[in-house]
């Protein structure tokens, strides 16, 4: 006669059963927000860099690891609500790709969750997004690239590379708190060391270009030195046709610009700032928390010359400034 078997019986004999016989939790995927100030076709190439310093890691999208992307495509104030979004899909980590904007907006929705800075921005001290560059102090921590802190050294290497220059023309966006530092207080001392006159002009927005290419004209600087800030990366094509057109030799905050026709870029190698991300990616997802991941500075930088737009504007390159680049576009 069988006896009936209880219910606490049951359940020992069913945890006593071997391992795959016992129902499965499925393992969940961690879940990246990807903010960003621009929109998905310009920041296709630094998307693209953050799938494969992922990937370096051991973490492949859309296997085990996804990615949720939001684009503000220029428009700030759309910034707070698609941080928000990330918010309320309860992400893992917040990736800025945009500086300080996206930064301030995801700092902004969360206390709790992670944020990752790209290298873009000012210093994040400076901005109040960290304590300190060793001890965050809070949820946000990723790498600085020192962008606007780099501006003296440009003015030396455009000044290497055109020995006769003497004045100089800045563009920047004065909405942008970093730029107008730099401009006021880093550029003016590199300037004086270098005997250089500076021409700054404000582009608050692109119809303010016309205006600006016209004014230049009156003032006829001898070269161009272009600011960081999404502003001025939405309008380097025109910038770029500007100071071709005008045998203006030119220097980028922005390597993309130099790959589209600008003369010249210095400043942090961006795959390897990228690679750094990944690394921060994978010590949040393994339990370390931001407070106390020491925000990183940039090891390696790039200054490339594009030798076609030097062509193009009659410019000859010093071979001492060819044997410094770490790249030239023949």
């Amino acid at each position: 006669m069988h006896k009936k078997i209880t219910r606490r019986a049951f359940c020992s004999i069913l945890l006593a059963l071997p391992f795959p016989a016992r129902a499965q939790q499925p393992k969940k995927v961690p879940l990246l927000g990807f903010l960003s100030a621009s929109d998905s076709a310009r920041q296709s190439a630094g998307t693209e860099r953050i799938r494969l310093a992922l990937r370096e890691r051991g973490y492949i999208e859309g296997q085990n690891i996804a990615i949720e992307y939001r684009y503000a495509e220029a428009k700030f104030d759309r910034l707070p609500e698609l941080a928000a979004e990330l918010v309320r899909l309860k992400v893992d980590i917040i990736l800025s790709a945009s500086g300080d904007v996206s930064t301030q907006a995801a700092k902004n929705a969360t206390k709790t969750i992670p944020i990752v800075m790209m290298g873009q921005g000012t210093d994040p001290v400076e901005a109040g997004f960290i304590e300190s560059l060793p001890r965050p102090g809070g949820n946000v921590t990723g790498v600085t690239n020192l962008g606007r802190g780099l501006g003296g050294k440009r003015l030396e290497i455009l000044k290497e590379a055109v020995p006769k220059i003497a004045r100089v023309a800045v563009f920047y966006d004065p909405a942008i708190r970093g730029s107008v530092y730099e401009v006021k207080e880093v550029l003016p001392v590199a300037a004086r060391a270098l005997r250089l006159t500076l021409q700054p002009w404000e582009v608050r927005a692109a119809d303010d270009l016309d205006r600006v290419f016209d004014a230049m004209g009156k003032q006829r600087p001898d070269g161009l030195s272009v600011a960081a800030g999404r502003l001025m990366a939405d309008t380097q094509k025109r910038t770029i046709g500007f100071a071709l057109k005008s045998r203006l030799p030119s220097m980028y905050t922005n390597r993309e610009a130099v790959d589209a026709g600008g003369l010249m870029y210095y400043g942090a190698d961006i795959a390897d700032s990228y690679r750094r991300v990944a690394y921060f990616v994978d010590r949040i997802l393994k339990g370390a928390k931001p407070a106390d991941l020491p925000v990183e500075q940039p090891m390696k930088f790039e200054f490339v010359i594009n030798l076609q737009s030097a062509k193009k504007i009659g410019l000859t390159i010093p071979q001492w400034t060819l044997m410094q680049a770490t790249k030239v576009i023949q």
